[in-house]
């Protein structure tokens, strides 16, 4: 009994721990929409399904996330757990989820992508609210509760302007708008965008903000003091005037075209006073300057001509040195006025008579520009200038060259110079080439004219003159004749022998160096290849040489060449000419002798080698010759397998059919090849009455081998 509650008592605890298991079976996020509309709220419900060994109650751990950052956490015995986000910006767009963690197990749910749309209206403030034309209206647009990036767009209406700023780290951004002339009443507004991975979208207009502006100073005012009909004479007083707002150190300003007659700082008005003529017809501007502002007023003034210009007539323009210059000087309708003559430079003039017409013995410093005035009523005028030029004749013009030297080389350009040392500019100087005309050139001032001629052809003198003249009235003037030497550069020096190429041991050779053009004299040289040193120099006033070089020997044979120069090239190689030494005519028949006479000497010994062996053989040849003949007259032999012979002429070898032959079959080919000197050969007439099986007998004696 004891055992058994023992043994209950220990099973409790096992009990207890299987009373606690449990299992997380879904965790679910859900949300009243996906899409929120900014400012309102998104709420987040997780609920948890859990199944448990028994029932008991326990802590669930709820946790809220978005974009997997824990955005919320908390603890409760229920089911399920909320989370408002109120208000909703579009900050908030992203994808959320809820994890649930109980008894150390946890499970998290799907997620959920929920999307803000729209964005807070921006909040538009200006530094000022009044400014002064000239300064600048600084703004800040703020988007509140949104987080940045932003692009602010910032408006300013009528006039339109915009601009534009991005922002990264704030939420505010702030630009500067300049107040320009004109402005008044000024309205702004902005206008923010943000964009995310999400979406992207753009706020409402900000709120109207309106900024006064305050003019510094009022638009100015021109006026002329000058009656309505402003005749040459009159005074003529304008004046600017403007009124401030306050103490600013402005400018005012009066100009005509471009350029300012006068001008004030600190005051309100300036004025411009003068005698008025006929320059004085035109646009007159008045304007006020402070800072960046500027405010302008113009107004047109005209002027009536009390007398027309006076006009300048002169009897020549151009004209010869030590001839007659008139001067007239009118007007037109011809009213009574006070002349005067004057020269320039200087730029004032030279007062030269105070009458109408003037006349002089013109010479070289009368050169010059003359004006005529004319006053009435204190109104001077002038005339359009008159050029008046005296021209002083051309001297003799001197033609030299550039270079030191009166030569030059055929390709090359001739650089000539031409001047004369006195006379009226512009002179035109012309260079010629024999008769003909190479260039003319017009010098402007006291220099020389530089003429370039090139050569192109051989001409070993060329002769050149320059004419000078201007328009004075005299002749032209020529230069003294000069004569150029044109010298040819050394060219296509080409290299040949007699004869071509090979020559006999011993005997002579010509080399002949021959130049295709150049100027003489040619100094001409002839070289062996590798010698530092020529064979031949010679300086001739031809384009060829010729020269001989006598016992020409082997040691002389290889390639030869030559150079051709003269004083303006530098030597001009030749071909490379190789030349073989070949076996003189006495050599070539010494030779042939030699070899003849060794012929003739082989010859005698074979003659004499071939006697002797007739010798040796005659006694058998005798004895054939007659057994031969006996068999030509009368009959011939019988004929057997064993009793014929054969003769072959011109060897000196008689042969049997059959011969006997040797005991030793293996002889060596010494043997083999051994010539029999001489044969006899013994013939016995076979007897009919004598046993038919009896053979003729033979004996054949050989003497020693000889070879």
């Amino acid at each position: 009994m004891y055992f058994a509650v023992l043994v209950i008592l220990l099973h409790c605890p096992s009990l207890k721990a299987q009373d606690d298991v449990i299992t997380i079976n879904k965790v679910e996020l859900t949300v009243p929409s996906l899409k929120v509309e900014n400012g309102m709220s998104i709420e987040l419900t997780c609920i948890v399904d859990i199944s448990k060994s028994a029932s008991f109650q326990m802590q669930h751990a709820f946790l809220f996330y978005k974009d997997d950052s824990l955005l919320h956490n908390t603890t409760s015995e229920q089911n399920r757990a909320r989370y408002k986000i109120s208000p909703a910006r579009f900050a908030d767009s992203g994808s959320y989820k809820c994890t649930v963690e109980a008894n150390r197990k946890s499970k998290s749910s799907n997620d959920l992508d929920v999307r803000v749309t729209g964005l807070s209206q921006p909040k538009l403030t200006a530094l000022k609210r009044e400014v002064t034309e000239g300064d600048v209206v600084t703004l800040r647009c703020e988007v509140p509760e949104e987080k940045p990036p932003f692009v602010f767009l910032f408006k300013k209406i009528l006039p339109n302007q915009e601009k534009r700023k991005q922002e990264l780290k704030e939420n505010f951004a702030s630009v500067e708008f300049p107040v320009e002339e004109g402005d008044r009443i000024l309205r702004f507004q902005c206008i923010a965008k943000v964009t995310s991975a999400v979406a992207s979208e753009t706020s409402e207009p900000s709120n109207m903000t309106i900024v006064t502006v305050v003019e510094p100073f009022s638009h100015p005012k021109l006026t002329s003091k000058s009656p309505w009909n402003i005749t040459e004479g009159d005074r003529i007083d304008i004046v600017c005037t403007t009124i401030l707002v306050r103490k600013y150190e402005l400018e005012i300003l009066i100009q005509k075209d471009s350029r300012i007659l006068n001008s004030t700082r600190g005051q309100s008005s300036v004025t411009y006073s003068a005698i008025a003529t006929v320059e004085h017809n035109g646009n007159y501007t008045c304007k006020v300057e402070l800072g960046r502002v500027s405010k302008t007023t113009s107004m047109n003034i005209v002027v009536a001509e009390l007398f027309a210009k006076p006009i300048l007539t002169p009897s020549l323009t151009d004209l010869d040195e030590n001839e007659c210059l008139s001067l007239w000087c009118h007007i037109n309708g011809s009213p009574k006025a006070n002349f005067s003559i004057v020269k320039r430079p200087p730029e004032n003039g030279t007062l030269l008579k105070t009458f109408s017409n003037f006349t002089i013995q013109a010479q070289v410093n009368d050169t010059g520009s003359y004006v005529c005035r004319a006053e009435i009523k204190g109104i001077i005028k002038e005339s359009n200038p008159v050029q008046i030029t005296v021209y002083a004749p051309v001297s003799e013009p001197v033609l030299s060259v550039a270079s030191p030297s009166t030569e030059m080389v055929l390709g090359e350009t001739l650089l000539l110079r031409c001047q004369s040392m006195s006379g009226t500019p512009p002179i035109n100087y012309t260079l010629f080439r024999g008769n003909r005309l190479i260039h003319t050139i017009t010098v402007f001032n006291n220099t020389y004219a530089e003429f370039r001629d090139r050569q192109t052809k051989l001409n070993n003198l060329r002769e050149y003159r320059c004419e000078a003249s201007n328009r004075h009235s005299y002749a032209k003037r020529s230069s003294y004749k000069m004569n150029i030497t044109v010298i040819a550069p050394v060219r296509n020096v080409s290299f040949g022998s007699l004869p071509h190429g090979e020559v006999e041991d011993g005997g002579d050779i010509n080399f002949l160096c021959v130049v295709g053009e150049g100027s003489l004299p040619i100094n001409f040289r002839i070289f062996k290849q590798n010698d530092q040193k020529p064979l031949f120099n010679e300086s001739k006033m031809e384009t060829r040489l010729l020269w001989q070089k006598k016992t020409f020997h082997k040691q002389d044979a290889g390639k030869y060449f030559c150079e051709a120069s003269n004083r303006v090239t530098e030597p001009m190689r030749s071909n490379l000419l190789t030349v073989k030494v070949i076996l003189a005519s006495w050599q070539k028949g010494f030779i042939a002798l030699f070899v003849l006479a060794v012929i003739a000497i082989t010859a005698s010994g074979f003659w004499w080698y071939w006697r002797k062996k007739e010798k040796g053989k005659h006694p058998s040849m005798e004895m054939s010759g007659s057994t031969a003949a006996t068999n030509s007259t009368s009959e011939k032999l019988p004929s057997g397998p064993n009793h014929y012979t054969e003769f072959y002429p011109g060897s000196g070898y008689i042969e049997d059919e059959n011969p006997v032959k040797p005991t030793d079959e293996n002889k060596g080919p010494d043997h083999e090849s051994a010539e029999v000197e001489y044969t006899e050969v013994e013939v016995s007439t076979p007897d009919p009455y004598k046993d038919s099986g009896e053979n003729r007998h033979s004996r054949i004696e050989g003497s020693p081998d000889a070879t």
